[in-house]
């Protein structure tokens, strides 16, 4: 007798992970585990990342600095402006409910 239904194999999109599927009965027959990921670096590439993460981290400290002082340069424009604006009028109390009775 041959088998008319062959097994239907899928794989794991995210993991890798591979299952078999028997149609017939709609059950999974095996599963095999991913390969393990390699994780081991030898030193010269773990110092190139960790030189390469400075990098970035001064890189990120120093467009904040940048925005910082923008930041602080644009608020003193802007204070400059309203002072500008209101330097011709006249200094008055303001109305208080209290006031109005």
């Amino acid at each position: 007798m041959s088998r008319q239904n062959p097994s239907i194999s899928v794989e794991c999109p995210c993991c890798g992970a591979r299952i078999v599927i028997d149609p017939n009965l709609g059950k999974v027959i095996r599963h095999e585990l991913p390969p393990p990921k390699k994780n081991s670096l030898d030193l010269g590439e773990a110092a190139e990342l960790l030189r390469r993460q400075a990098e970035e981290r001064e890189a990120v400290f120093r467009r904040s600095a940048a925005d910082l002082e923008s930041h602080s340069q644009l608020l003193e424009r802007k204070f400059e402006e309203s002072l500008d604006q209101n330097r011709g009028r006249p200094v008055t109390r303001p109305t208080r409910d209290i006031d109005l009775d």
